[in-house]
């Protein structure tokens, strides 16, 4: 049996628990300084994650006022940047990007230049087309297909109800309504998840994502909707819930979406089109739910 080693006469035990509390009670200083410095990240990320955001915010503003083509045009270039990082992800299943962009770019056009009869019409003469590209493309299959027309039902379908509710009455206002929404909802999820989530939403999906996160962001969507419809005297206050409600339901759907598509994929982010913020599709995941589904309710509110 080994010999027991003593303290030397008269001292103490080495203290290896770790740093000790001052005499007053607080927290040793390095303990202190490492509060502080989460803090500090938690604030700064924060605000990149704002001002990374803005910009988008208002360009999508200049065009919605814009509004006819240079709206659709707009809509055209996002949708095809975000098609590409969907495309890249899922890249070892040999997408038809060629097909997937005349699809989206069929869509916007028939939806700035026709109605919802003519989206459809687009959406169905997709498929032949999509067909004869498969076969001549190298590695033709029907996987190539299915994930081909995902990317255009996901975000193809969501840049033509954007179009068709820009054209409906106060329809730029509205879509002005719904992504003020959706900013703002995001915005208070991810602050409330800060600051208040212990209960996670969908851990498998997406771990940070918490459950008072997601009412906090709901709380936030339906008040920045309101506040909106303050300064748009032919939108009431009901009606403004109404919409918020929409928006507040359908964004986290959207967020989850693609992160479920993430996940499976393997990767963090979709692109760098925001820096070290992400890609087109994690800025823009959440606002192609909330669209179409501002669409709906603004096309079933009008008399």
């Amino acid at each position: 049996m080994p010999p027991v080693r003593r303290p030397p006469r008269g001292g103490r035990p080495p203290d290896r628990s770790g740093p000790r509390p001052s005499r007053s009670g607080r927290p040793p200083a390095s303990a202190r300084r490492a509060r502080r410095t989460g803090r500090r990240h938690r604030r700064s990320e924060f605000a990149a994650r704002v001002w990374s955001a803005l910009p988008a915010v208002v360009i999508a503003i200049v065009i919605v006022y814009a509004g006819g083509l240079w709206w659709s045009l707009g809509l055209i270039v996002l949708g095809v940047i975000c098609l590409h990082e969907l495309y890249s992800m899922l890249a070892d299943t040999a997408p038809v990007r060629l097909a997937g962009f005349l699809g989206l770019i069929g869509l916007v056009l028939a939806a700035n230049y026709g109605t919802q009869y003519n989206v459809l019409l687009a959406a169905v003469a997709l498929i032949p087309v999509l067909f004869v590209l498969t076969l001549i493309s190298p590695r033709a299959s029907t996987l190539s297909m299915a994930v081909t027309l995902l990317g255009v039902w996901w975000i193809g379908f969501a840049m033509a109800h954007a179009v068709l509710l820009r054209h409906l009455p106060h329809g730029g206002g509205v879509v002005v309504d719904v992504l003020v929404g959706t900013f703002l909802g995001d915005t208070g999820a991810y602050v409330g998840g800060r600051t208040f989530g212990s209960r996670p939403l969908a851990p498998h999906l997406s771990p940070n994502k918490t459950v008072e996160g997601l009412v906090f962001g709901a709380v936030c969507a339906i008040f920045g909707v309101w506040l909106a419809s303050t300064y748009q005297d032919w939108l009431t206050a009901g009606h403004a819930v109404i919409i918020g409600a929409g928006v507040a339901l359908s964004a986290p759907v959207g967020d989850l979406f693609e992160s479920f598509i993430k996940r499976d994929s393997g990767i963090k982010d979709t692109g760098r089109v925001f820096g070290p913020h992400g890609g087109a599709l994690d800025r823009l995941d959440a606002a192609l739910f909330t669209v179409v589904t501002g669409y709906y309710i603004w096309h079933a509110i009008l008399p």
